[in-house]
């Protein structure tokens, strides 16, 4: 398997650990963030296969960096979006889904449900 590329954005330092670890074991190459605004950074300047992004991040939240990418001149604009959420509400799914999120993963989820999910996204 190529190593494709994942950005991966969650203030969640455990968490961000725990997927950063499965995915690599999975042959990923991850890059992490912590914060919204960090995440559109590395959006802004590199091109991923698949963009993992918390809903409730500092600065600015998954969804708005989402949005972003879908509206504005980048690399990956076209390239699939997994929403981490611990809202599974319906206002914050059709949030969501305005903004452009590919599909989105309740928490809690095990981290190789993450993996199906990102595989099926990037074989598409």
């Amino acid at each position: 398997m190529s190593n494709f590329k994942i950005l991966l954005a969650d203030d969640e330092a455990a968490l961000r650990f725990l997927l950063t670890e499965t995915l690599a074991d999975e042959g990923f190459d991850i890059t992490e963030t912590e914060d919204g605004k960090e995440a559109l950074g590395c959006i802004r300047d590199n091109r991923y296969d698949l963009i993992i992004l918390d809903y409730m991040m500092p600065e600015l939240t998954g969804v708005e960096v989402c949005d972003w990418l879908r509206n504005h001149d980048n690399p990956n604009r076209d390239v699939p979006v997994i929403l981490l959420t611990a809202k599974a509400l319906e206002k914050d799914r059709e949030r969501a889904n305005a903004a452009g999120v590919s599909t989105y993963v309740v928490k809690p989820f095990s981290p190789l449900q993450l993996v199906d999910t990102v595989r099926q996204l990037i074989q598409a």
